[in-house]
């Protein structure tokens, strides 16, 4: 046989052996949390339990962190306020994995900068962390298999269903949550119907969504000088999903729960669903919404089925 031929052959086969070896990425099925800071951890505990109904437990990832959970699978993780924070109130988005070893190989195999192991939470589940283009820390979650449900009989809700946070450009992160990670476009709109504020992409194998939270200035320099605590905390938010936002406002109302700061009154936002807003007392935004919309979307259809109880 030629020689030149036996070398085609070689390269072929090692080309066939690369693309069968090469990690596939693992499903990404939803939020498994957001992990805020706190500087008055008994007025947040206040607000997640009595407020929101949450429950509250240990933290398996860090010992000085509470989680306040609202289903298996789903809490925020509030830690204490670190030196230097500023006006900063997020630490991290957090999605949930079929398989957290698979993920982080699956990352590393396409260049982006991945830790060289993963780390054990002490109820059983798996975890490590990257960060996105503009530098916001992402974790990937393996859940505790079989989770016990938390005791929160009087959560407003249970289904945590987007996180938003502050973007800058919209095109460099889309080249690790579209292109990397394969999240789908739900909706995009704004206040104003020639500027697009808001972009909404669901995980790949689920329904929850990402909601970049636009503004101006170059990427990845950091939070603008010109926004203040609650300004950020409206952009680094969370959403819990309600049948009707204006029956889970009437169950806070009647129940004495509203107290700190809120909207006056449930409304129909932009999306053309019904949502109110809370914010605890850092500022973090808890926003009602509903699970689908009453009215017509301003800006753009919805391209996604909405995610459900």
């Amino acid at each position: 046989m030629p020689s030149k031929l036996i070398a085609a052959i070689v390269l072929c086969c090692a080309g066939s052996a690369f693309a069968q070896t090469a990690p596939e990425r693992p499903r990404i099925t939803g939020i498994s949390h957001l992990a805020v800071y706190t500087s008055d951890p008994a007025a947040t505990e206040h607000y997640y339990t009595d407020i929101i109904g949450a429950a509250k437990e240990r933290d398996p990832e860090n010992p000085q962190g509470v989680r306040y959970a609202l289903s298996s699978t789903q809490f925020i993780e509030v830690l204490p306020l670190p030196p230097g924070a500023g006006i900063n109130r997020l630490d991290h988005t957090a999605w949930n994995t079929a398989d957290v070893e698979a993920m982080r190989r699956y990352l590393a195999a396409k260049g982006w900068k991945t830790p060289g192991g993963i780390m054990h939470g002490s109820d059983g589940s798996r975890w490590f962390e990257v960060q996105d283009p503009e530098g916001n820390r992402v974790q990937f979650v393996q859940p505790e298999r079989d989770a016990p449900t938390p005791d929160a009989p009087h959560a407003i809700g249970n289904h945590i269903i987007h996180v938003g946070f502050l973007v800058r450009d919209r095109a460099k992160e889309d080249t690790f949550y579209r292109a990397l990670l394969g999240f789908r476009p739900y909706w995009f709109g704004g206040m104003q119907d020639d500027k697009i504020d808001w972009v909404s992409q669901q995980v790949p194998d689920g329904h929850d969504w990402l909601e970049y939270m636009m503004t101006s200035g170059p990427s990845g320099s950091g939070i603008p000088p010109s926004l203040t605590q609650h300004q950020l905390g409206v952009m680094d938010h969370l959403s819990i999903g309600e049948a009707s936002v204006f029956d889970a406002y009437k169950a806070l109302a009647s129940g004495n729960r509203l107290g700190g700061v809120h909207d006056s009154s449930p409304k129909i936002g932009k999306d053309g669903k019904g949502q109110f807003n809370l914010y605890d007392p850092d500022g973090i935004r808890l926003e009602l919404m509903n699970f689908h919309a009453t009215e017509k979307p301003c800006c753009s259809p919805f391209t996604a089925e909405d995610p459900a109880e």
